[in-house]
């Protein structure tokens, strides 16, 4: 029993830091972060993204298996590497089917939209024709879009190439925007850390506490024994 609760507490703790490793490791990169107009973060060069919708969710009418970034839902944490402001063209060059772009596309009102390339065409006369869709099939999200990167003044244009995505960091992130959430992944885990700590301490210092009555009580056994024997020693010379 005792050794099955010592088990218990070192796989406890085990999972108590990497939960507050997580949780550092956000607050770091919130801190670290700049914010756009749109409220797009950016951190190392890299834009850092939050999946609002559910058009690039798992779909079973869309094989994503041989893309390098597959099905994003909802509060997927997305890495983004932005359009260069220099030769451009060479950028969306090496883009391909399958890649997918976080884009500004306006339809009564712009908005930021993430979907993946059906189609990237070069103009002879420069600049691309790029065709986004979601795929998720079934979303009410799920609208094709049309860049054309020539036309610069446009209300639609490319934002960037997402190279990352990560659910997990994603959900955090979202979720300590909550004031239960920090209680819930901070406040009570941090705590729990303390009265853990404590505890150890306390059977530390009454483990030393038992160490010590033994010790005392083993010398006082001692000396009964060598007063024992010296009074034994005593009624023989009488």
């Amino acid at each position: 029993m005792k050794k099955a609760w010592k088990v218990c507490k070192i796989v406890l703790n085990v999972l108590l830091y990497v939960v507050l490793a997580l949780v550092l490791f956000v607050l770091i990169v919130s801190i670290a972060t700049k914010k756009g107009d749109d409220g797009a973060a950016t951190i190392f060069g890299k834009q850092m993204r939050i999946v609002q919708s559910d058009s690039m969710a798992k779909c079973e009418l869309t094989d994503v298996s041989a893309y390098e970034i597959k099905d994003l839902p909802v509060k997927t944490l997305l890495v983004i590497e932005t359009v260069p402001k220099t030769q451009s063209d060479e950028w969306y060059r090496q883009l391909k089917e399958g890649d997918v772009l976080t884009f500004r596309y306006k339809y009564t009102e712009q908005v930021t939209i993430t979907h993946r390339i059906s189609k990237i065409t070069e103009k002879e006369t420069g600049g691309f024709v790029i065709e986004l869709t979601g795929d998720n099939k079934s979303s009410e999200d799920n609208l094709s879009q049309t860049i054309d990167t020539s036309q610069i003044d446009s209300f639609n244009y490319v934002i960037g190439k997402v190279v990352w995505a990560n659910y997990p960091l994603g959900w955090l992130i979202y979720a300590l925007r909550s004031p239960v959430a920090v209680v819930c992944l901070i406040i009570i885990p941090c705590a729990i850390v303390i009265v853990l700590e404590i505890v150890r301490i306390v059977n530390v210092l009454n483990e030393g506490k038992r160490t010590k009555a033994l010790e005392q009580a083993q010398k006082q056994e001692e000396e009964i024994e060598r007063l024992k024997r010296k009074l034994a020693e005593l009624e023989d010379k009488e």
